[in-house]
């Protein structure tokens, strides 16, 4: 991380989160790992088909699901608005892509369409309701999937990147817990693209944050966690967010990774420890875990996140992103840039919003 730049580190978590989409294709959702062994072998190492039946059926090697699909999108109104424009995403969301949807699982870009945007499509198309009023209670990752390519945008900008952040995940989601980790993870990326490790001491920066008002998140203890004496006033809510939980989960899985006494292995079996399904709480303590763990190493870790089965495209989005910011896109193996399809018109726009979060240093 020492010889890299914040443009660097910043296109590196966009692409990173783009090759974990695509290194999740084929091998999504899994849950009987025999049955993903025997279709893919024991230990998966690039893009591949997926299988006829499966999810994303159809598609091949090297394609993004819909989650890439809506990062694209994200990214690409972030590059053009030079910065972050609800009207404009949401404009994009109607035209580009929910005339390709349903309202059924099966259908749409990347041949399988998540919960939250099936919900958002069926408020916004069918009882055609204003966004704003098109959030459901789904408690996955799809808002955080594609919120990735604002915490870069706004890295430098920690205020504006939880306000953007919230902002945009509750057009789809609007449970809070959802909210809050899924701005919280933004937060902690930002801090990567700074160039700060995944390491015990990321929370503690996080919490600084919150102190100084930059962060929506509520916290009664003092600094370093110790607790409020006599006579000490009721700190003023900072923002939406109760708890500041969420911002502590990535050092404890620091702490967990660097610990010799706690030893996950292989490392894809966090996905054991933490739970296969799709929820966030069971996603990301395994993509801290292996983000930290890995935190130099870009191959290691989105390959334990999709080798870990069940919701592992999630999974290896979040992780590669996570360590992506920490290597930076100059690190990543370059196989995996050149497997992508419109790998280079993907860079592209990746280096064009990584200069954004460059210039506001």
């Amino acid at each position: 991380m020492a010889n890299t730049t914040i443009q660097d580190r910043a296109a590196g978590a966009i692409m990173g989160a783009f090759i974990g989409d695509a290194l999740g294709l084929g091998p999504h959702w899994y849950y009987d790992l025999q049955e993903m062994h025997r279709d893919f072998g024991n230990w998966i190492t690039c893009y591949s088909d997926p299988k006829p039946g499966r999810y994303h059926s159809g598609l091949k090697a090297g394609q993004l699901s819909q989650a890439g699909f809506i990062l694209t999108l994200t990214l690409r109104s972030l590059v053009d608005r030079g910065g972050y424009d609800e009207e404009d995403f949401c404009r994009r969301m109607d035209e580009e892509l929910f005339p390709l949807l349903d309202g059924t699982p099966a259908c749409g870009p990347g041949g399988y369409t998540s919960q939250s945007i099936r919900e958002a499509w069926r408020r916004r198309v069918q009882q055609q309701l204003p966004w704003g009023l098109t959030g459901g209670h789904a408690d996955t990752t799809e808002a955080l999937e594609r919120t990735i390519a604002i915490a870069v945008c706004y890295a430098m900008q920690p205020h504006d990147l939880a306000r953007h952040v919230s902002g945009n995940t509750i057009l789809t989601q609007t449970d809070d817990t959802v909210v809050s980790m899924t701005v919280a993870c933004c937060a902690a990326l930002g801090l990567l693209v700074q160039g700060h490790p995944l390491d015990v001491k990321l929370s503690s920066k996080l919490m600084r944050l919150v102190s100084a008002g930059e962060l929506p998140f509520h916290a009664v203890t003092r600094a370093e966690m110790q607790p409020p004496q006599p006579g000490d006033p009721d700190p003023p809510r900072a923002g939406q967010f109760a708890s500041p939980d969420a911002l502590l989960t990535p050092s404890y899985m620091a702490e967990a990774a660097a610990d010799t006494g706690i030893r996950i292995e292989p490392a894809w079996k966090v996905s054991l420890v933490y739970g296969m399904p799709c929820a966030i709480y069971h996603l990301l303590p395994a993509a801290y875990y292996l983000a930290s763990r890995f935190r130099d190493d870009f191959e290691s870790a989105v390959l334990h996140a999709v080798n870990g089965g069940g919701q592992n495209q999630a999974r290896a989005i979040i992780t590669g992103a996570l360590v992506g910011a920490q290597v930076g896109l100059t690190a990543i193996p370059q196989r995996f840039l050149d497997g992508l399809e419109n790998g280079a018109a993907l860079i592209g726009l990746a280096n064009k919003l990584a200069e954004r979060a460059q210039e506001k240093v």
